[in-house]
């Protein structure tokens, strides 16, 4: 089990900020927000699955938008009650980094848009 020292020293500050800290980067500035390749984006801090490029859609929001994750057990969701709303958090299943929030407002075939934080993911490609 990692502890706050480890994440420090494995994660950049922002990759901290948002992981660990659930901080929220800054709209259109994340390094996935336009990515266009065919993969698979894993958590950041434990390499899990989350989601598909498959998935992948352009939400206008700012932030990298998916109607689904990979499998429905990658991602996990608690209430977020912060900032004078109420948002449904998501975060990795596997060692709980905060990934963003999702909405109902999503396409077809969920109607759910996952919004995500580039910070939280890296990419593999397929």
């Amino acid at each position: 089990m990692m502890n706050e020292k480890n994440w420090k020293e494995k994660l950049t500050p922002l990759q901290y900020q948002v992981t660990r800290e659930k901080g929220t980067e800054r709209p259109f500035t994340g390094e996935y927000y336009e990515h266009k390749e065919k993969g698979t984006y894993l958590c950041v801090c434990c390499g899990e699955a989350l989601f598909s490029s498959q998935a992948k859609y352009d939400s206008g929001s700012g932030w990298p938008s998916y109607y689904e994750p990979v499998k429905k057990e990658a991602v996990a969701t608690e209430s977020d009650q912060s900032h004078g709303m109420v948002r449904t958090e998501i975060h990795c299943q596997n060692c709980g980094a905060h990934l963003g929030h999702v909405f109902p407002d999503g396409p077809k075939p969920t109607g759910l848009r996952y919004c995500v934080n580039s910070a939280s993911l890296k990419f593999q490609k397929e």
